[in-house]
């Protein structure tokens, strides 16, 4: 089986379960930190021409990372193209499932074992926290209704003040996020790379909680860790 991943999570749960499966991912697919992979550019932008040149049984894909015209193109070359859905945790290693045996997998990995338990363990939260979570700057865009980052958070009692928004990633004026008055507004490093010094001066007077965008959006390994990893973030960010 030859797979090329279009989707970094994605890559790091083929790559940690079935070692060799892969030939090809995304420049933006950095985890395990040593893939020895071709690289087929970016997930919005990939190079047809390169994925095709490696000859994949497989690409697997997700509705949301990827554009449709660049995965219509690689199925009219006559490529397999699996595309994930992915809203919610529980949805999540549904996907991570398929798409594993579909790359050749027998059986559940240890690790998305571990996840899944991980998950179905985590005690009901004893309060819940409002949260802006900002995932772009220059426009300011936010989590808005049905992302699988929303779900996370909700599933650690954090209850992110745009969940109802009728757009799933709406831009709103920074005035209007600080209006908000949320008890946190948690950065994330990914897709765009919140740092101390970019984002935090944004919301004076407010706690932030700067993230992993890998424990926030990603569904892979990373699910074993980021309730804990999450969870002392957003402690750091009250003290």
């Amino acid at each position: 089986m030859r797979v090329v991943s279009l989707v970094p999570s994605l890559t790091e749960a083929v790559a940690r379960t079935l070692p060799g499966a892969l030939v090809g991912a995304t420049d933006w697919c950095t985890h395990p930190a040593d893939l020895g992979v071709a690289r087929v550019g970016g997930t919005k932008n990939p190079r047809t021409e390169r994925v095709l040149a490696l000859a994949p049984d497989l690409v697997i894909a997700n509705e949301e990372e990827n554009r449709e015209p660049d995965l219509a193109a690689l199925r009219e070359a006559g490529v397999e193209v699996l595309v994930t859905e992915v809203r919610t945790v529980p949805q999540a290693f549904t996907e991570l499932a398929r798409v594993l045996a579909a790359c050749g997998a027998r059986a559940a990995p240890r690790w998305l074992e571990e996840a899944e338990s991980v998950w179905s363990a985590l005690p009901e939260p004893s309060y819940r926290t409002t949260a802006v979570v900002p995932i772009w700057r220059r426009p300011w865009m936010v989590l808005g209704r049905d992302t699988f980052a929303g779900d996370v958070l909700a599933r650690l009692g954090v209850d992110h003040v745009y969940a109802a928004h009728a757009e799933r990633y709406p831009r709103i004026p920074v005035e209007e996020l600080r209006a908000a008055a949320p008890d946190v507004v948690i950065l994330p490093d990914e897709p765009y790379r919140f740092t101390a010094d970019d984002g935090p001066e944004a919301f004076p007077g407010l706690p932030c909680a700067l993230v992993s965008g890998r424990h926030l959006t990603w569904y892979g390994p990373s699910l074993t860790e980021a309730p804990r990893r999450l969870a002392e973030a957003l402690r750091a960010a009250h003290r």
